[in-house]
């Protein structure tokens, strides 16, 4: 069996130590630990840490995610649910993310009307610093 230290695992994930021992301290990995007090990583915890890393960019928040994982598992680089609830659960995070941005849609559209309501002369002042919408 191949054990990896948190060096190699963050090599191999893209990440860093500092990353891993924070996905440690929210219980998301679970390493054992050698008797100096390293800690040491399985193979899965690479395929592992790619889950993590999949779910925070989809917008999930770490709580979520300990929740969820072991109710995913890997189809060819797609996530599958496993678990009859988590289907329920992923579509109440996909509203989340929806009200969220809604919100800042609309935070956007009134900003937009006090950039227009802007004398004609003020336009070119910060219009670099503006990105499209």
């Amino acid at each position: 069996m191949t054990t990896l230290l948190i060096g190699e695992l963050a090599r191999r994930t893209g990440t860093t130590e500092r990353l891993l021992r924070y996905y440690e301290e929210q219980g998301l990995l679970r390493p054992e630990r050698t008797a100096a007090g390293y800690r040491r990583y399985e193979e899965v915890d690479v395929a592992q840490v790619r889950r993590i890393r999949t779910l925070l960019t989809s917008g999930l928040n770490t709580a979520t995610i300990a929740q969820v994982l072991p109710c995913l598992r890997d189809d060819d680089g797609r996530l599958v649910p496993t678990c009859p609830q988590l289907v329920g659960e992923l579509h109440r995070e996909r509203a989340r993310l929806t009200d969220s941005i809604e919100s800042l849609m609309a935070s956007r559209d009134l900003l937009d009307e006090v950039i227009t309501a802007a004398p004609e002369e003020f336009a070119g002042r910060a219009g670099a610093a503006a990105g499209p919408a």
